[in-house]
Order: C-alpha cells, then structure tokens, then sequence
C-alpha cells in the first residue's frame, strides 16, 4: 500500500473512533509498527493529530469540521442521545431555528414525529428529516431557506439565506458549533456557517446549543454567539468529568448531559 493510501486510511480511522492505538493502525493497513509510525510521524508533522501513549489522537485542522458524510457516521450515539434531550425542551405551537450539521439532522428525525411545529431550516437533510421517510404529508410547518447551495454540507448559504432568517422570530434556536468554550463561546470554522447560526440566534427567543464531548473546550475562527448569551448547552455524559465543561458551569452556562 503506498503511503499516500495509508495516510488517508489513517485519517479515516481517527474520523470515525477519534483515538487510535498504534497497533490497531499497524494491523488496520497490514504493515509494520515501524512503518505505521513513520506515517504517523508525518502526520504529527502536518498538525493532523497528536501522539499520545499507545496511540494517537485526532486534531481537528484548524478548527475546521470533517465533512458532513464523515460527521455522520461519528459518535452518532452520543449526538442521537443529545437529539432526544433537545427534543424535551420543545413544545406543540413553537416556532424553531435550525442550523445544517450531522447532530441537528438527528434532531430532525427526533422532530418528526412530533405536530404542530414550525421548523425554518438551512439544512436539506434537517428538512429532508422533518418531512418524514414515508413520504406523507407532515403535520408540521417546514420551511427551507433560500440562498446559495453548498453540496459539501447539504445546505444554503449567503445573504439571501441570512435576510430569510430575519424574517421569523423563534421560541428556541438550535445550532451545533465546532466548538464551545467558556472564554470564546460557541464558534464555526466557515464564515457563511457563522453568519447563519449567528443570525439564527439572534432571532431566538432562547439559544440551545448542541454539542458533543469532542466540541467542549474546543474553538474556531469565529465566534458567532459568546457563551453569556447561550440559554443551555446540551452535550453527552462523556463531557461530564472534562475540566472546560467545569469552566463553561463556572462562568454561568446552563449544561444539560444527555
């Protein structure tokens, strides 16, 4: 296998597990430990990831989220276990802001089965989801936001989609960012991502921020809500015992474990 394959087979492997051991990469691409750690050291090299006894760790590039197809297939139990907590904190008659990622699309489908709602989206899947799989007529209101189309995140974009979002006044917004910490708040690598969560939390009544252990005490490039302004987070209980989750608390946020 030439190292170009294995490097993107590695990279893989710590997309869908976030650590990996060193022997489990070595057995993985069926070569030596020696050759697994010099691809490992190459990667090292580059910022991709971080050696750590046994093993390795992910590094997200510079605060940039993998794709959403890879986001998808990641820590699913986690995110569907923060989906249904979402879902508690929504009741018949609200109206719902929500952003496009692989945590809001499980919230989508945790959604659907309830009536009454209205569900204003940026998100194709989000909006694919609240339809329903069966292809029936759906007892809520779902609207998709105009704009530009990004086919890597399956999602509009631009200043039609963000004029759309000031048209509507929400009960809550629900947006998952790269990362959130107590001293940067809740931040996005992209600045047409930021732009819409940023909008889509100013038109909320409440901001509810969908986070899984891997995004507390992470950051990006740009802040689009500072964490004074988030109404909860919602993360999973592997977050409970990380010491930047313990800040968040300190500095006032409302952390609900799922």
């Amino acid at each position: 296998m030439l190292q170009e394959a294995r490097i993107h087979r590695i990279k893989a492997l710590l997309a869908t597990f976030g650590q990996v051991s060193t022997e489990r990469i070595a057995q993985d691409l069926g070569v030596s430990r020696e050759t697994a750690r010099r691809d490992v050291l190459a990667l090292e090299a580059e910022g991709r990831l971080r050696r750590v006894h046994g093993g390795v760790v992910c590094v997200v590039d510079e605060g940039r989220e993998p794709p959403l197809a890879v986001r998808q297939a990641v820590r699913a139990k986690e995110k569907r276990a923060i989906a249904r907590a979402a879902v508690r904190l929504v009741q018949p008659g609200h109206t719902l802001l929500i952003d496009a990622g692989s945590t809001t699309t499980l919230l989508a489908e945790e959604l659907s089965s309830m009536s009454g709602l209205t569900l204003v989206t940026n998100g194709l899947n989000v909006a694919l989801k609240l339809a329903g799989a069966e292809g029936g007529r759906s007892a809520n209101q779902i609207i998709l936001l105009g704009g530009s189309i990004n086919a890597e995140l399956a999602a509009t974009h631009g200043d039609i989609t963000v004029a759309e979002i000031h048209r509507y006044h929400a009960d809550i917004a629900f947006t998952s960012p790269v990362g959130i910490s107590a001293q940067h708040g809740a931040t996005s690598f992209e600045q047409s991502e930021a732009a819409i969560a940023r909008a889509m939390t100013a038109q909320a009544r409440r901001v509810v921020i969908l986070a899984d252990h891997s995004k507390i005490g992470q950051h990006s490039r740009l802040t689009y809500r500072s964490l004074a302004d988030i109404d909860a987070v919602i993360t999973d209980a592997r977050a409970k015992t990380l010491p930047a989750l313990a800040e968040m608390r300190a500095a006032g946020a409302e952390v609900v474990l799922a």
